[in-house]
């Protein structure tokens, strides 16, 4: 087993979720569930993200989730079932996927011999993610790799950050942020999604959202004006710190060299993406 450098499994994943998370954001991704039927963004992105687990319900997802708010993901799940199957809906997503990557990145990119080395490399690191405790990351392994070598990418993208993402919430747990605490000192930090698209996309209320700043300030974790002291410095790097170890053996399978070459390759294609506008300018703002 290589060593790696300090936060290289990190940094590589800062270059491979972008990737993921662009068809979230994507029209493509509405042309495809409204032709299935869908006519609620929220349902829509509900079940893109849920429908490698099966035609769950909203328990199941707010587990998986972590942050959404139950009463909202009820609205939704499981009625979204009746519109379409898991299947179908996964089906969907990986047509928009398609069609979204050609957009932002190009025909040439898509068809480059760079993507084929990520996505092999990218799969190669997936050999050493490990199932139990990872209901995301497990369900999505059970689905077929796809053939073409952007789509390939974009899974094992995927697969990565499913498994990095079931271990940061049992992170959160042992450093004890709820769901709204967690946005919260995310956001605090600039990296996380502004207050008006957490609270949009999650279903909470303003009012939830003050609630959960005011017990980070009864804990001394964010000032009067919603920025981390330094005690929610430390807390929010002892979080990543522990999300790095227990996502640790895909990096180390990879090797150093492996998770270096992964990594510039990733920065490449998610700043064609950044620049092609796959995401929201507002997005991480902090209000």
């Amino acid at each position: 087993m290589t060593s790696l450098p300090p936060r290289a499994g990190r940094r590589c994943h800062h270059m491979l979720n972008p990737m993921h998370s662009t068809v979230y954001f994507s029209p493509d991704l509405d042309t495809e569930f409204k032709a299935l039927g869908f006519e609620d963004p929220s349902a829509m992105r509900l079940a893109s993200r849920s429908a490698a687990m099966g035609a769950v319900g909203a328990g199941t997802v707010a587990a998986a989730f972590y942050n959404y708010n139950v009463e909202m993901l009820a609205r939704h799940l499981p009625a979204v079932w009746d519109i379409a199957s898991p299947a179908e809906v996964g089906a969907a997503r990986l047509r928009a996927v398609d069609s979204t990557l050609r957009r932002l990145l190009g025909e040439e990119a898509i068809a480059s011999a760079e993507m084929t080395e990520a996505a092999e490399l990218a799969l190669r690191a997936t050999e050493a993610c490990t199932r139990h405790a990872r209901p995301l990351y497990s369900a999505h392994a059970d689905l077929p790799v796809p053939e073409a070598p952007h789509l390939r990418y974009w899974y094992a993208a995927t697969l990565l950050r499913e498994h990095r993402g079931d271990g940061h919430l049992a992170a959160l747990l042992t450093v004890g942020l709820d769901p709204l605490e967690a946005m919260v000192s995310h956001t605090a930090t600039g990296l996380g999604m502004n207050p008006r698209w957490a609270l949009g996309t999650r279903g909470w209320g303003r009012a939830d959202w003050d609630a959960a700043a005011e017990r980070l300030r009864k804990r001394g974790l964010i000032d009067a004006e919603g920025e981390l002291t330094a005690a929610g410095t430390a807390l929010r790097e002892e979080l990543e710190e522990r999300t790095d170890q227990l996502d640790t053996a895909p990096y180390e399978h990879l090797g150093a060299a492996g998770v270096e070459r992964l990594t510039e390759l990733g920065k490449a294609f998610r700043n064609a993406a950044f620049l092609a506008g796959a995401f929201p300018t507002d997005l991480n703002a902090k209000s």
